[in-house]
This record gives C-alpha cells, sequence and structure tokens, in this order.
C-alpha cells in the first residue's frame, strides 16, 4: 500500500489520497460590481481539471472576508451570497469527482490592495480598484508598501466576526474543510510575529498577546463550522530572521495552543512576513518543520515546498514526517499529478470513466 495513496480521515471526514492541492491565487475575479469576489469559468476549470486529475484535496485559494481584506482587487471572497451561489457550482463538481473541496479564509491586512503578479504587484489606490489597508501596526511592509492603518479593539473583533460569517458562507457554499490563513505575513500571521506586531495593548508585546488574535479567530470559526469537519490553520513556521521574528520554537508552541482550540490540522510553510529576507530553498525544505511539529505535538501536519516527485512524496509520508503533502508549482504544471504517481508507486486513483482509455 502506498502511504501516498492511503485515505485520510479527520473527523468523520474521509479524504481519498494524501495529494493536496494548497491556495493558489488566480488574480481572476472581477474587482467590482455585483460578481466581485466571485468565481467564474476560469476558476471552475482550474479547480475541475485538478480534481479530474485524481487530486484528494483541493483548497480553493485565499478568499477575503471582506472586500478590503482582498490580497489584490482581483481575489475571490466569501463576505456575500452572490459568491456562495458561484462557489456551489465548482464544489458540486468536484464532490462528484471524488475530491474533497476546502477553502482558504484569508485578510491581506497590510500586503492588501496590490495589483497582479503578471503587472508587477505593486499597491494600488482608489484609481485602480484599490483601497487603504488595515493592520496589527502602523508599519508597512516594505518602502513600496503604504503604511496600513492600525486596527482597533473594535476593528479586531470586527474582523473576528467576519472570518465567522465566511466560515457559514464555506459552508453554505459547499465546502468540507476550511483553512484560516495564518502565513505568508497576511493579517492573522502579521499578528503573530513581534516584527510587524508593535502593540502594546492585549494584542501586542507578549507570546500570549500576540497569538490572541488568532485563536480568538479559530475559535470563531469552530463555533460555527460543523464538529464533524476539520479546520485547518495555515502557518509560516518561521519569518527566516536570526532576532526579532516568529519562529519555529513559536510555532511548536502555538501548535500545542491550536489543537487545543479545535484546530485538526496545521498546514506548514514559511516566510512571506519580511521583505527581502533569504530562504534558504530546495527540494522539501520546508518539511522538517511539518515534522517537528508532529513529533512534538501530535497535531497532524500537511508538508508544501518543492515536493515534485512521487517518489519524494511517499518518503516523507513513509518516513512519518507529514500526514499529507501539498503540491503547488507542479499541480499548476500537470493536474493529473495525483493520477501519474498513482501509476509510478502501483496505486490507484479516481479515473473518470471518460478517461479510462489513458489508464
Amino acid at each position: 500500500m502506498s502511504a501516498l495513496f492511503e485515505p485520510c480521515t479527520l473527523r468523520s471526514l474521509t479524504i481519498p489520497n494524501r495529494v493536496w492541492m494548497p491556495p493558489m491565487c488566480q488574480y481572476s475575479a472581477a474587482p467590482d460590481g455585483e460578481f466581485a469576489g466571485a468565481p467564474h469559468d476560469w476558476h471552475f476549470a482550474h479547480y475541475a481539471a485538478r480534481a479530474v486529475g485524481g487530486t484528494g484535496l483541493i483548497i480553493v485559494e485565499a478568499s477575503a472576508v471582506s472586500p478590503e481584506g482582498r490580497i489584490s482587487p482581483y481575489d475571490l471572497g466569501i463576505w456575500n451570497d452572490t459568491q456562495v451561489e458561484a462557489f456551489r457550482r465548482i464544489t458540486r463538481f468536484l464532490k462528484g469527482q471524488g475530491t474533497v473541496p476546502g477553502i482558504q479564509l484569508g485578510h491581506g491586512g497590510r500586503k492588501a490592495s496590490t495589483d497582479r503578479p503578471w503587472k508587477g504587484g505593486a499597491p494600488v489606490g482608489p484609481e485602480a480598484h484599490g483601497w487603504q489597508p488595515l493592520g496589527p501596526s502602523a508599519l508597512a511592509f516594505d518602502a513600496k508598501h503604504p503604511v496600513p492603518t492600525a486596527l482597533t479593539v473594535e476593528g479586531i473583533q470586527e474582523i473576528v466576526g467576519q472570518f465567522a460569517d465566511g466560515a457559514r458562507r464555506a459552508l453554505d457554499a459547499g465546502f468540507q474543510v476550511a483553512e484560516i490563513h495564518g502565513a505568508h505575513g497576511y493579517l492573522v500571521g502579521e499578528f503573530l510575529s513581534p516584527h510587524s506586531n508593535q502593540r502594546t495593548d492585549e494584542y501586542g508585546g507578549s507570546f500570549e498577546n500576540r497569538t490572541r488574535f488568532a485563536l480568538e479567530v479559530v475559535d470563531a470559526v469552530r463555533e460555527v463550522w460543523p464538529e464533524e469537519l476539520p479546520l485547518f490553520f495555515r502557518i509560516s513556521a518561521t519569518d527566516w530572521l536570526d532576532d526579532g521574528g516568529w519562529t519555529a520554537d513559536d510555532t511548536v508552541r502555538f501548535a500545542s495552543l491550536l489543537k487545543a482550540h479545535g484546530v485538526d490540522l496545521l498546514d506548514t510553510s514559511t516566510g512571506g512576513n519580511v521583505a527581502g529576507v533569504r530562504i534558504p530553498t530546495g527540494p522539501g525544505y520546508q518539511v522538517p518543520f511539518a515534522a517537528r511539529v508532529k513529533a512534538e505535538t501530535g497535531l497532524p501536519v500537511a508538508a508544501v515546498g518543492m515536493i515534485t516527485d512521487p517518489e519524494q512524496a511517499e518518503k516523507i509520508l513513509a518516513n512519518g514526517e507529514a500526514d499529507a503533502v501539498l503540491l503547488g508549482r507542479e499541480l499548476l504544471r500537470n493536474p493529473s499529478w495525483a493520477r501519474q504517481a498513482a501509476r509510478e508507486l502501483g496505486a490507484d486513483a479516481h479515473v473518470p470513466d471518460q478517461y479510462h482509455r489513458s489508464v
């Protein structure tokens, strides 16, 4: 039996294999109007292709819990019923292929209101559908980004409520996994790190205070998310700073708290909160962070980062370093990666009836 193609059960949900697709923004939604933030034909074709290819779980890209929570004006959202109805077309198709549909609930924080990457990704203002970003402190991400408006306590609580509302809508849209985006220097992660959070109230300073907002979001989402369905949290396990940032030790400590608050799996990435930092990349370079969380806390983890080869993915799981692998760029390159990996490993993956001649 291939470890990569063994089903994974979290709470009462069984995911057919451990080849999962992480959230990857497509920057392709309408920026304004009736269908702002709603998925359309591009998103349907994009996610449907990976489901047809045998991917066990697809986590739809970061979907903002409010208009100003979008990373760019062209991102998806989950703040209104028009978006919910548009998502239902996608979740129905994914379930029909045996793929579990998940969604990442996010808020861009101080890195919000930027252009699409292929247009340079620079911050944009009102003349280009942009807005004033928000953050834990009035600290810009870098010299190119505007100084965000520091959130008041009332503003923080409003966003906690928006995450809960987003989770309710996600459930209504047919999603079976919800993931809170606490990674890559966006709002939840900004609160965690002392590099970006220099508040002096109950949401800043100590580890307990800096994790308060994230845990409030988790509690609010867990309260409305069904008991039988799993909740994920995506984290950047380190800021890659020698001093003054979020560390791997912090991640292990925080993972135990997340587990106690009802999180079922930690989606373990790194970086994104500090501009210009050097990250030592290479095949599987982020796997050790996931492995440490799993070993020291017992919380299930998913590993990411330059995982491209079926034997490499199989080894990660067989060695107990992670409970699943999330393939980003590799699934962009090859929507049928899961089915091809199953063939190489002598395992089974979903093949639509229409494609059986390809087996």
